[in-house]
């Protein structure tokens, strides 16, 4: 009788036997794990098979940039219908990938700045999307169904034993790698440096978890996303942020957060020295992060508001910085920040009491979507954070202040807000009756829409306009009346009468500015700890060193 999934064949080893297979074809183009100068393309050639799954960095900073601009000169006719696992889609040459035949179908959390290019490829049946994940269920499915026969990660440094040192950016690496070599996938790695193992600083991935690494034509790429130029934050910005210091961080004493990406947040970060000064808050709220080193995060650190930071990744300039405040960095003894994305993502789950970011869109329902009319970006790590994560147990007094249920079912609830400007730039309207996201997900085959944050998790919805409690809303129209009533002239706002919002004002469902002691006429620059890049570096104490676009000196 012939063998059958789930029946037993007498052979165990079949992956092991292919990998020793591949490293075999390749022993010719390397010394030891050390692939030969100027032979990194035929040694991929020599690896992959049609249709493998490739892991490959991709992160959300942190590229594999060599090995993915050498994966795309390969032969078609050699490397052909890969499936890539890609978390962020941020190259050029991501999908090219797909224009030359060599890959097929992707799985992705985010495409970023290939955002447009992305939809487009889609819509024309070049890119076979499996799924848009958040990250922590992309590597997740690394561990389950989606194995990768190949990774192709980046280090900093790795010694000719294949040892690895990441330094501040390990993001993802260590996760990819345990995915793929403890499922008897080759591992092969890009590092700016190939050193004797006493130079290697730190070991952040042992060499047994890699098979091959070879010497980068320049160090790998580093996007500095998270950093926010002061001068860009406008009195919106800064109105909306007194709003959400007094009507959610101290109101609900929030002690653990995440800040999204976004001028909205660095604003909040800005005002903490100041605003959160006056008002009596050091100590009370904003005192443990997950979080990128934001430099926008520097004066509050520095003013001894915050505690502890642990972070997702990286962030170009913030090296020494990190390195001298290892009391609210995690860092290694070499002075490195040690960032993990996994375990921040779960941190940013279980640990904290509120998420807090924007979006580009929210519908009535406070669903929200970063995917907009051509253009396919997916999300990233927000609904990671941006959920009630129900197996929460222990107590905080935010979490405990959105008690609901019934005992003994009465458990607390995380904070999840989403904070934005009612119209975008260009007269946009931020708030919508419809995401254009349900029409993208039906033009690519999506079964379900790609929203980036449910509304039935989002706890406030906080704008220029004020601060809508949707968590004490008793039915679905009286979220929807609640969120209509901070969202201004758009389609969603208009609906409301000004005797219906201050009904909702009595009941508490809505704060306007004034119902919260937010003088409105303070939302000025002045506000800011910081005002520009400039202002930061002196913050620092000169330790912080912005990359070349946000230097104006």
């Amino acid at each position: 009788m012939g063998a059958t999934a789930g029946t037993c064949s007498g052979v165990w080893d079949r992956r092991r036997a292919a990998k020793r297979d591949r490293l075999a074809a390749v022993e010719a183009l390397t010394s030891g794990k050390v692939v030969v100068e100027g032979r990194l393309r035929d040694v991929l050639q020599a690896l992959l098979r049609p249709g493998d799954r490739v892991a490959l960095e991709g992160d959300n900073q942190k590229q594999a940039d060599f090995l993915s601009r050498t994966l795309a000169t390969c032969d078609p006719e050699r490397v052909n219908g890969l499936h890539m696992l890609i978390s962020s889609v941020s190259r050029p040459e991501h999908l090219d990938l797909f224009e030359r035949g060599i890959a097929a179908k992707l799985d992705l959390a985010f495409a970023g700045p290939q955002s447009v290019r992305m939809a487009q490829m889609v819509t024309d049946g070049t890119v076979t999307v499996g799924a848009i994940h958040t990250y922590v269920e992309l590597y997740a499915r690394m561990f389950v169904d989606l194995a990768p026969q190949v990774a192709l990660l980046c280090a900093a440094k790795a010694d000719r034993l294949g040892n690895l040192y990441t330094g501040a950016n390990t993001e993802d690496t260590p996760t990819i790698a345990e995915a793929t070599a403890f499922r008897d996938g080759v591992v092969l790695v890009q590092a700016d440096e190939i050193v004797n193992p006493a130079e290697l600083p730190r070991v952040d991935i042992p060499g047994d978890w890699v098979d091959l690494v070879v010497a980068a034509d320049r160090p790998f790429a580093l996007e500095p996303l998270f950093t926010r130029d002061p001068r860009h934050i406008g009195d919106l910005e800064i109105l909306q942020a007194m709003l959400a210091v007094r009507g959610i961080y101290e109101r609900h004493q929030v002690v653990s957060l995440n800040h999204g990406i976004g001028f909205d947040t660095a604003a909040i970060e800005l005002i903490l020295p100041t605003y959160g000064q006056r008002l009596g808050l050091k100590g009370k709220i904003a005192r443990h992060w997950t979080l990128n080193p934001h430099p926008t995060l520097i004066p509050a650190i520095e003013s001894g508001w915050v505690e502890s930071v642990h972070s997702f990744g990286g962030e170009a300039g913030m090296e020494r910085y990190t390195a001298a405040r290892p009391d609210v960095f995690f860092t290694g003894q070499d002075g490195s920040l040690r960032s993990n994305r996994v375990l921040c993502q779960l941190a940013g789950q279980y640990a904290i009491d509120m998420f807090i970011g924007s979006s580009l869109q929210i519908d009535g329902d406070a669903n929200s979507s970063t995917v907009t009319d051509g253009r396919l970006s997916g999300f990233g790590g927000a609904p990671n954070m941006g959920h009630d994560p129900h197996g929460r147990r222990h107590p905080s007094r935010a979490w405990l202040s959105m008690l609901h249920g019934e005992s003994p079912a009465l458990r607390g609830r995380k904070l999840v807000v989403q904070i934005a400007q009612t119209f975008r730039t260009g007269a946009t309207p931020t708030f919508l009756e419809t995401l254009d996201a349900v029409e993208v997900g039906e033009h690519a085959g999506m079964p379900v829409a790609p929203v980036m944050i449910y509304g039935d998790d989002v706890t406030h919805v906080v704008t220029e306009e004020g601060v809508a409690y949707l968590y004490k809303a008793h039915s679905l129209a009286d979220r929807r009346d609640a969120l209509a009533a901070v969202a201004g002239v758009t389609s969603v706002g208009r609906r409301m009468t000004a005797d219906q919002v201050e009904q909702l004002r009595k009941d508490g469902l809505v704060a306007l500015p004034e119902d919260l002691g937010v003088e409105v006429g303070l939302a000025q620059r002045t506000l800011l700890a910081a005002r520009s890049i400039d202002d930061l570096v002196a913050w620092s104490g000169g330790l912080y060193e912005p990359p070349a676009q946000f230097r104006d000196w």
